[in-house]
C-alpha cells in the first residue's frame, strides 16, 4: 500500500472521517435525500442495522492514534445518529476520553432535530459538543422536502429541538439544503435563520440525480444523458441570485455578527489562506466516510464500491486513507478541471466544486465544468469589491466589518449621482 508522500507525525498525515453510526438508516424521508436510498444496499441480509461496539471501539482508538495534531476532531452524521440512542454516544465520547493519550478531542454532531429532547441537549452540553440542525427555512419552506417516513411535517419538531439546545447552552449551526422549494426566497430563508434559529449559518445546495436504470443511487461519472438532474435541485442561476441576495444583507448589516460559512470561506480565498471547505479546496481526499459496519470510503458522497477503500477491521484506518488510491482521488479534484475553468477569473475561489457534480456529457472532449458553474461564477464576480475590501482591511489589522460602513457609503454616493434612479 502506497501511503500519500506529504505524512507528518510518526509517518501519518492529517485527514478527517465523518463517521455514520445509523449508515443510511432515517426517520426522515426528506424528498431531495441522497443517502437514505443507500439502505437497501448497505443494510441488507445479515448486515447490521447500526454500529457495533467493536466498530466503534476500533474508529475511536484508530481515530486518535491517526492524528498527527494535538487536536482530533470527530464528526458523527447518518442517516440519522440519534437513531443509535444516548447510550451509544456515551460509550463513544468514554472511548475517547480512553484512547485520547493528551490530545483534545471534539465532536461534531449532525442532525435532523426531530428526536432531540432534553436529555439529548444535556448530552451534547456535558460534552460540548457542536451541533449542525438541519433546517430549510421558515415552516412553508421546510415542510416543503423535509417530510417524515409517514408523510407528515417535520419543523414543529425540529424548533422544539432549537428550543432544547438554547436551553443548556448547546453551540449549534443552522444547516439549509437551498433546492427549487427555496431558491427564490433567499431574504425569506436567511432572515428566518438569523433571527429565529442560529447566527452561525451553512447553505447547502442540492443537486441530485436519477435514471431508469439507475433509480437514485446514481455515481459520479455516470453520463446525464442516462441520469438527469432532478427537478427539485437548485438551478445554477437560483443558487447564485440565491447567494447574491444574502450575500447583500448580510454585507451591509450583519458582518461579525452573523456568521455564513459561503462568506467565510470567500474570504479565505481572497486573503490567499487554503479553503477550509472541501469543495472549494484544490484538491480533496482528505475526507472520508466510515459506514457503521466499518468500510471506509474516497468521501460522504462516493459511497458506492467503486470507491470504498477497506474495512477498519482488516487494515488499520490511516493505512486506508494513504492508499494511492485515495490520493489518486484527491488529486483528480485539481487535475481534471477543463479549459473553462483553468481560465476562468473565479478559479482562485471556486476551484471547480465539488467534483461528484461534475455531471459528464456523453462523447464531450472535455471534462465537464461544475453543475452550477454559472451560480459560483456570478457570485464570486458579485463579491469582489466587498471581498478586496475586507481582506484589505484584516492585512492593515482592522476589522473585516469595516465593509459595513463602505458599502453604505457606497450606495449612498451611487444614489447621489446624475441620473440614478430615485426610489
Amino acid at each position: 500500500m502506497e501511503l500519500l508522500k506529504d505524512r507528518g507525525v510518526n509517518g501519518v498525515f492529517p485527514f478527517h472521517v465523518l463517521a455514520k453510526p445509523a449508515g443510511p438508516r432515517c426517520n426522515l424521508r426528506c424528498a431531495y435525500c441522497f443517502y437514505v436510498e443507500k439502505e437497501e444496499e448497505l443494510c441488507s441480509g445479515d448486515a447490521p442495522a447500526f454500529m457495533s461496539d467493536a466498530t466503534l471501539e476500533r474508529f475511536v482508538q484508530d481515530y486518535i492514534a491517526s492524528q498527527p495534531g494535538s487536536e482530533v476532531p470527530f464528526a458523527w452524521q447518518g442517516g440519522e445518529p440519534t437513531l443509535c440512542g444516548i447510550d451509544f454516544f456515551e460509550k463513544a465520547f468514554e472511548l475517547q476520553r480512553r484512547y485520547a493519550a493528551g490530545k483534545h478531542i471534539t465532536n461534531a454532531f449532525q442532525t435532523n432535530g426531530v428526536l432531540i429532547d432534553n436529555n439529548w441537549a444535556t448530552l451534547f452540553q456535558r460534552y460540548n459538543v457542536l451541533v449542525g440542525l438541519s433546517i430549510d427555512g421558515p415552516e412553508r419552506v421546510h415542510d416543503h422536502y423535509r417530510r417524515d417516513r409517514g408523510g407528515h411535517p417535520t419543523f414543529s419538531r425540529v424548533m422544539r429541538a432549537v428550543e432544547h439546545l438554547r436551553s443548556r447552552n448547546v453551540a449549534f449551526n443552522a444547516m439549509a439544503c437551498v433546492h427549487a422549494g427555496n431558491q427564490h426566497q433567499p431574504l425569506e430563508v436567511y432572515r428566518f435563520l438569523r433571527d429565529h434559529v442560529s447566527r452561525f449559518i451553512q447553505f447547502i445546495p442540492v443537486v441530485e440525480r436519477h435514471g431508469t436504470a439507475h433509480g437514485r443511487l446514481v455515481s459520479p461519472n455516470v453520463p446525464i444523458e442516462e441520469a438527469p438532474v432532478d427537478g427539485f435541485s437548485v438551478s445554477p442561476a437560483g443558487f447564485g441570485r440565491f447567494l447574491c441576495a444574502i450575500f447583500d444583507e448580510w454585507a451591509r448589516r450583519d458582518v461579525g455578527r452573523v456568521f455564513v460559512q459561503q462568506f467565510d470561506v470567500a474570504l479565505e480565498a481572497w486573503v490567499g489562506a487554503p479553503s477550509s471547505l472541501c469543495s472549494h479546496a484544490e484538491t480533496c481526499g482528505r475526507a472520508m466516510a466510515l459506514e457503521h459496519n466499518g468500510d471506509l470510503y474516497a468521501c460522504d458522497h462516493y459511497v458506492f464500491p467503486g470507491y470504498r477503500l477497506g474495512n477498519i477491521h482488516e487494515t488499520p484506518l490511516w493505512e486506508l486513507a494513504g492508499l494511492e488510491q485515495q490520493r489518486r482521488f484527491g488529486l483528480a479534484k485539481r487535475d481534471s478541471l477543463p479549459s473553462a475553468c483553468r481560465n476562468c477569473l473565479v478559479l482562485f475561489a471556486c476551484r471547480g466544486g465539488c467534483p461528484k457534480d461534475r455531471i459528464p456529457v456523453s462523447g464531450a472532449a472535455e471534462p465537464p465544468r461544475h453543475w452550477l458553474c454559472e451560480g459560483y461564477r456570478m457570485f464570486f464576480t458579485h463579491i469582489d469589491d466587498a471581498m478586496t475590501f475586507m481582506a484589505k482591511e484584516l492585512t492593515r489589522g482592522r476589522p473585516p466589518a469595516n465593509v459595513m460602513a463602505w458599502l453604505r457609503e457606497q450606495d449612498r454616493k451611487l444614489a447621489a449621482a446624475p441620473g440614478a434612479k430615485k426610489r
